[in-house]
């Protein structure tokens, strides 16, 4: 009888092992590795952003530094995907962060099916539905809005000190690209700001580029001295925009990581995803052997993903507490960045509002992202979908 229970005890074992296997495969912590492919290196705020976030994960996973295969200055093109196959002979999960990076990950994801592919800032992987292929984002249209309040009581004080008239009270913002993520972000910048300085207007140069110090530097050059804009902010990823307002005198709103070291007299604030949080999430269940419920995660204020970097030290009096209760309206929802009372387009105020959510590349608009008196971004898919120009904002096309 005792010989009989101890068979089926490893019979047990045995399915226990497969179970896990099945579920994404466990492995000792040690042996564990993994691949992160970024864009650019440390010189970028965008990736350094993400190299930090990682750097944090281990630590908070007590793993080794010799367990991550860093992997940086990789192109959205088929070195991706070249990477991205060699990392997978040899680490168990990998990590890519640019959005050109997702179907060479795609790529690799459905050719190494043992190996979990996970891509920030993608829009593909509710609609792939792969095993072993995952998206993420944040909601950091809430940070966007945030650092936006922070702008607004800068100029708002800027106004009440008689610096500048309310009519004056013009941002710039320099974008990457003119795709949905960055008008999200420059829109939700701009409605935290407009909370608090209602006469506010902003103006938005693009550099078609994520990474050109120089473009980034003469698009906020242009904006302060063509635009007659009196503070700028950003999507886009190198340093050029601060150090160009540092020069200028000018107050400045980072993105990815504070700038107070380089631009001291400037700087006001920085908002940026913190990447750890999602990191320890999708390394932990892989090593432990576990599925992960959503092939499309978004990381908010409440998960820690959603942050701001500390006040610089030219801030308008008041705006902590500002910010305190604007933070805790967006956490108990008497706050929507995207409420429909606070814009208008061409004049009207919206109640509905088709986006483009599934990603199958044919640009159709498919899905009704207005309710309950606000637009519902990131709850449909992760990567930001708003893509509607609002009164108070100008593209300039130069």
């Amino acid at each position: 009888m005792k010989k009989l229970f101890n068979v089926l005890v490893l019979v047990l074992v045995a399915v226990f092992a497969v179970n896990l296997t099945a579920c994404g495969g466990g492995k000792d912590k040690e042996s564990f590795k993994i691949g992160l492919i970024c864009l650019h290196d440390e010189s970028s705020t965008y990736d350094k952003n993400f190299i930090d976030s990682m750097y944090r994960a281990l630590e908070e996973l007590r793993l080794e530094e010799s367990q991550l295969e860093l992997v940086t200055g990789i192109g959205e093109n088929e070195q991706c995907y070249q990477k991205a196959s060699e990392l997978a002979q040899t680490c168990d999960i990998v990590f890519a962060d640019s959005f050109g990076h997702e179907d060479y990950m795609i790529q690799a994801a459905m050719e190494n099916e043992d190996v979990w592919f996970c891509h920030s800032t993608g829009t593909k992987a509710h609609t792939k539905n792969l095993n072993n292929y995952f998206n993420a984002f944040a909601s950091i249209y809430q940070g966007r809005y945030l650092a936006g309040i922070v702008a607004g009581m800068k100029l708002q004080e800027m106004i009440d000190n008689e610096e500048i008239t309310a009519e004056e009270a013009i941002m710039g913002y320099v974008g990457a690209f003119p795709y949905a993520e960055v008008v999200s972000g420059y829109t939700s910048f701009y409605l935290g700001a407009k909370s608090v300085c209602p006469s506010v207007t902003m103006k938005v140069r693009y550099t078609t580029s994520w990474y050109d110090y120089d473009k980034e530097k003469a698009a906020a050059e242009a904006l302060v001295q063509t635009d007659n804009c009196v503070l700028i902010s950003q999507h886009a990823d190198s340093y050029g925009a601060p150090e160009a307002c540092e020069t200028l005198g000018v107050p400045n709103v980072a993105y990815n990581g504070s700038t107070a070291s380089k631009c001291p007299n400037t700087y006001l604030v920085a908002s940026k995803i913190d990447w750890t949080p999602y990191y320890v999430e999708m390394i932990k269940a892989k090593m432990d052997g576990k599925t992960v419920s959503s092939k499309d995660y978004t990381g908010t204020l409440t998960t820690g993903s959603v942050k701001l970097d500390a006040l610089g030290q030219n801030v308008a009096a008041g705006t902590q507490e500002a910010l305190d209760a604007a933070i805790e309206g967006l956490k108990n929802g008497t706050i929507h960045v995207f409420d429909t009372n606070n814009f208008t387009v061409g004049g009207q105020k919206l109640s509905s509002y088709l986006a483009d959510v599934d990603d199958f590349g044919d640009f159709e608009k498919e899905t009704e992202v207005i309710s309950g008196g606000y637009f519902h971004e990131s709850e449909y898919r992760s990567a930001p979908y708003f893509d509607i120009r609002i009164d108070g904002i100008t593209e300039i096309n130069e």
